[in-house]
């Protein structure tokens, strides 16, 4: 099982830090080609990219055509597209009244509009594949409720739905499709956490790798039997 994505192709959507970077690097290690995405930062894809000889490309996952080149960018540079994980989100907390119409649709775009177009793009590829999978990486908090971010706890709770809706659409071509979601994890954050003063069962905060584990699992051959799940990854801090 060392290597048991060898000869797969993986794309991973906000994979320039945290959470995208740790499962970037460790569906490589399983021995998948992976095609590093994010919007704008580009010396982080790069750099990812640069550690596991992965494929950097910059795309705006809330726009079609975007997501359509990335997709055609990567099947002309590996032939073939078997894992998608879908990690692209904006996770904002914020006051409530600061929530204008325009800041509710940038963030349910890229967490739920994104996914969506991406496993769209992606579908003819997923097919293909004799064990194609993808992966939404989900929110505790869509799960628990929090203060300050609705429109986050809305698209991560949409996709959920969105993960199990596309479980039967896709089971009859062998598609696996699941959602694995974070609880309180270590990373570099540009908001306050959304659980301030929560703790897990076991007494800590969870890493990337261990997040990054969870969806190397669902993507790989001991999982082909499992689909339309949530898996929670939050030591037990929503048990």
């Amino acid at each position: 099982m060392a290597k048991e994505l060898q000869g797969r192709v993986a794309l991973v959507t906000g994979a320039g830090r945290n959470i995208g970077r740790a499962i970037a690097l460790a569906l490589a290690d399983a021995g998948a080609r992976v095609v590093v995405n994010a919007r704008s930062s580009r010396e982080e894809i790069e750099a990812v990219a640069g550690e596991i000889h992965g494929l950097p490309i910059l795309a705006d996952v809330t726009d079609q055509d975007a997501v359509e080149r990335m997709v055609a960018k990567a099947l002309d540079a590996f032939g073939r597209l078997d894992i998608l994980v879908n990690n692209a989100a904006i996770r904002a907390v914020e006051p409530l009244e600061t929530i204008d119409a325009a800041r509710w649709r940038e963030v349910t775009s890229v967490i739920l509009d994104g996914a969506w177009l991406c496993a769209r793009a992606c579908l003819a590829g997923l097919r293909e594949s004799d064990a194609g999978a993808i992966v939404n990486i989900g929110g505790l908090s869509a799960h628990t409720g929090a203060a300050g971010r609705p429109h986050v706890i809305a698209a991560k709770a949409g996709l959920v739905g969105l993960t199990r809706a596309l479980a039967h659409d896709l089971a009859p071509h062998g598609v696996t499709v699941n959602c694995v979601v974070p609880g309180m994890i270590e990373t570099r954050r540009t908001s306050p956490s959304a659980h301030p003063g929560r703790s897990s069962a076991l007494g800590r905060r969870g890493t990337p790798e261990e997040v990054a584990a969870c969806v190397r699992f669902l993507a790989g051959p001991g999982a082909r039997y499992v689909t339309g799940q949530v898996l929670h990854v939050n030591g037990g801090a929503f048990a």
